[in-house]
C-alpha cells in the first residue's frame, strides 16, 4: 500500500481542488449522471476521454477496450451501449481511435500473441477488406490508414446494432461519429462518417 500512497495523495488534492472551484460538485454529482455523450475508445493510457475533450466527471459515459472495437458478440460493450442509449439517452456516440494504436499494429504482424489473437482477428478482417488500398501505401501511411479504417468499421457496427436501430425507430436522434486522435499533438480529427436518424430514414 505504501507504494500506492501517492495515488491517494493525488486523489485528495484533486478532490480538494474541485471543491474549491465548486463546493457542491460532488454532492450534485452523487445525485445523478446526465451525459450527452458515449465515448467508445481504446484502452491505451495515452487516450483519456475526459481530459481530451475537457469534460468533467458525469459529462461523458465511457467504454474502452483494445483498439476501440464494437463486436456484436461483446456483451460488455453492448451492455454499455444499451444503457447509454436507452437509459441515459445520450445524443452522440463517438467511436474514437488513435494513430499509433498498439492493437492495430499487433494485428498487422504475423506473430502469434495468444488469447488476444481472437480479438485482433476482427481487425485483420478489416485489413483483408481493404487490402488493395492498403497495399499501395508505405508502412507508416498504411498503419495510420488502418487505424482510420478500423474506426470507420466500428461506426458501422454501432449503427447496425439493434440497440441503435431500435432507438432510431423510436425517433431518438442519437448520432454515431468516427473520430481519430493524434497522440503526438493532442488533437482530434473527425473522419466525416457520421450516421444519424436521417441517414437511417433515407435508406
Amino acid at each position: 500500500m505504501k507504494l500506492l500512497k501517492p495515488l491517494f495523495d493525488n486523489n485528495r488534492r484533486w478532490a480538494n481542488r474541485i471543491l474549491e472551484e465548486n463546493p457542491k460538485f460532488f454532492e450534485q454529482l452523487a445525485q445523478q449522471q446526465n451525459p450527452e455523450y458515449l465515448w467508445i475508445g481504446c484502452s491505451d493510457s495515452r487516450v483519456p476521454s475526459n481530459q481530451i475533450i475537457d469534460l468533467m466527471p458525469g459529462e461523458v459515459f465511457v467504454h474502452r477496450n483494445i483498439a476501440n472495437m464494437v463486436i456484436h458478440t461483446d456483451l460488455n460493450c453492448l451492455s454499455v451501449l444499451q444503457y447509454a442509449v436507452e437509459v441515459l439517452k445520450v445524443k452522440h456516440i463517438m467511436v474514437v481511435g488513435h494513430y499509433g494504436c498498439g492493437g492495430i499494429k499487433a494485428s498487422m504482424g504475423k506473430e502469434r500473441l495468444g488469447l488476444i489473437d481472437n480479438w485482433l482477428g476482427h481487425i485483420r478482417d478489416i485489413h483483408r477488406l481493404h487490402a488493395k488500398e492498403l497495399a499501395e501505401l508505405d508502412d507508416k501511411t498504411r498503419f495510420d490508414r488502418l487505424c482510420e479504417l478500423n474506426v470507420i468499421e466500428q461506426v458501422g457496427n454501432v449503427a447496425s446494432t439493434t440497440i441503435v436501430q431500435d432507438a432510431w425507430e423510436r425517433g431518438h436522434k442519437v448520432a454515431v461519429h468516427g473520430w481519430i486522435y493524434s497522440v503526438d499533438n493532442g488533437l482530434l480529427s473527425d473522419l466525416d462518417v457520421t450516421v444519424d436518424i436521417d441517414t437511417f430514414r433515407s435508406r
